[in-house]
């Protein structure tokens, strides 16, 4: 067999011209410093803000700060077993978090990790943990209400969907209830839900947990959770992880609820962080950019334009407040940036009503606009109606002799906040809201003792489940026409009779 010259030429050429050298170019720093979650690391002199590194022993980092001489990282996982001289790698990735309908009826820690015992997350998709909150062409008002199921609320202090309504109070006064009760109230509603807890006892997230699962809720609920035992970093990455899953359905043209519980514990978390970086102070110990923080977060929900899809993210922000101070830092901060506030108050708990909102300090700044138009008709005066009868409250405890009007007054207010008292995990849906404020407003309640309100509500509501066209036409109108009002007030007429010989036999 002859060789020929030409053939190896051309063969040796293709090989040549086809050969690829595969080569794995990482930039790797070393762990100078570690301590208390934090790690100072050498020689990543291009990470940018808030990347993926990664650590040995599958400890995960993001870039914090970006200095002159090293970068300053918050380190995930079992960092303590991580060792200075260890080497570090940059991801080339921004930190993010799995999002998606997979997500939905899952407890998850920020990161994104199951924490149910039911198998891995199956999506693809993720989402970056800051995201630039929708500018003001991209926005429209807000204009839907969105249905907590509490009647004090959903009548005075209204939620719409793209709002943020703080939820602010001393601890065990009920904040977390109205929140829970607001997630079963959105069932077939269209409404995605996230619950994220911040430094709660895992107990306690397990009882909420326990909850929406026996009333169903979890079909359309996340629950993230950093429980108090978790590192400052996992406890600072909760609620920027739950708003980035919320967005999902946002930008899909779909609405999301996104409720942190709570934000108090998150800015105590953040202090702890940024001391640790050796950022420098401010007031009460927290770092200068402790505002930003959290208008940076709420600021990302909103009610998106038309053109945009028109989806929407609710946020209700919790605060504790230390005896009732509002005008503390964090919680003035917060009130600040938001849409309204529910204040919820120890003394009105004590004293039995629940939930013990303050109708004087509690606002929503959206007004009647996220208010359906029969919900208005009725709820018009009630705010008034209630702070007058607060202050009257108060001073009749100092006259001795009242005039009529005065104790009508007080009459009327004595059975509007027992129309408004409600039971935990009892949402009332909106046309029941619409009748039992009826009743109240318009007189009907004025010859019925004090505590048997409650009873004479409940079973109205019965009642009016039975002569169904009326609360159906209520649903499908959302307004009170005249003759809607007509065969109301008969309804209401109707029931009271049965009621009355009931209240009557039961004294006998």
């Amino acid at each position: 067999m002859k060789l020929r010259p030409e053939e190896i030429t051309s063969i040796l050429r293709q090989r040549i011209e086809q050969y690829e050298v595969e080569t794995d170019l990482a930039e790797v720093g070393t762990v100078l410093q570690i301590g208390d979650g934090i790690a100072r690391v050498y020689g990543l002199e291009s990470a940018v803000a808030l990347e993926m590194l990664e650590l040995e022993h599958g400890v995960v980092g993001i870039a914090f700060n970006l200095e002159e001489d090293d970068v300053g990282a918050a380190l995930f996982g079992e960092w303590e077993h991580v060792r200075e001289g260890e080497t570090v790698r940059r991801t080339g990735r921004v930190a993010s978090v799995p999002v998606g309908e997979a997500l939905l009826g899952r407890v998850v820690d920020p990161l994104g990790n199951p924490l149910d015992g039911r198998g891995p997350i199956e999506t693809d998709e993720r989402r970056p943990l800051e995201f630039k909150a929708p500018g003001v062409v991209d926005r429209q008002p807000v204009k839907e209400p969105l249905q907590t199921g509490i009647k004090a609320i959903d009548a005075m202090t209204n939620v719409g969907r793209g709002q943020r309504e703080l939820i602010i109070g001393d601890r065990q006064t009920g904040k977390t209830a109205i929140a829970i009760d607001t997630i079963l109230n959105q069932r077939g509603q269209d409404m995605h839900c996230f619950y994220v807890a911040v430094g709660q006892k895992a107990s306690t997230v397990a009882g909420v947990f326990e909850r929406l699962q026996d009333a169903g809720a979890m079909e359309y609920t996340t629950i993230v959770t950093a429980p108090a035992h978790e590192a400052a970093p996992i406890k600072w990455m909760a609620p920027f992880a739950g708003c980035a899953m919320a967005e999902h359905f946002l930008f899909d043209g779909r609405h999301a609820l996104c409720i942190y519980d709570d934000l108090s514990k998150h800015a105590d978390a953040y202090r702890q962080l940024s001391l640790l970086l050796r950022r420098p102070p401010g007031r009460e110990a927290f770092p200068g950019d402790v505002f930003y923080l959290h208008s940076r977060l709420l600021e990302r929900a909103c009610k998106l334009s038309d053109d945009l899809g028109g989806g929407s993210l609710t946020a209700l922000p919790i605060i504790e407040t230390q005896a009732g101070d509002i005008s503390a830092y964090i919680p003035t901060n917060v009130i600040s940036i938001t849409d309204g506030q529910i204040f919820l108050e120890s003394d009105l708990f004590f004293s039995g009503v629940r939930p013990a909102i303050n109708v004087g300090i509690s606002v929503s700044r959206v007004g009647a606009s996220a208010q359906t138009k029969a919900m208005k008709q009725v709820a018009g005066r009630l705010r008034l109606d209630l702070s007058q009868y607060r202050e009257l409250e108060a001073f009749a405890q100092f006259g001795s002799e009242l005039d009529k009007a005065t104790q009508d007054t007080l009459a009327r207010g004595e059975r509007m906040v027992a129309t408004l008292n409600q039971p935990q995990y009892d949402p009332w849906p909106m046309e029941e809201q619409v009748v039992a404020l009826y009743a109240a407003v318009n007189g009907h309640l004025d010859d019925i003792p004090v505590p048997q309100v409650p009873r004479f509500q409940d079973e109205l509501r019965e009642f009016m489940r039975t002569e169904e066209s009326v609360l159906k036409e209520i649903r499908e109108k959302k307004e009170l026409t005249d003759d809607l009002e007509q065969r109301l007030e008969e309804q209401i007429g109707k029931f009271k009779q049965t009621f009355n010989v009931e209240a009557e036999e039961s004294l006998v």
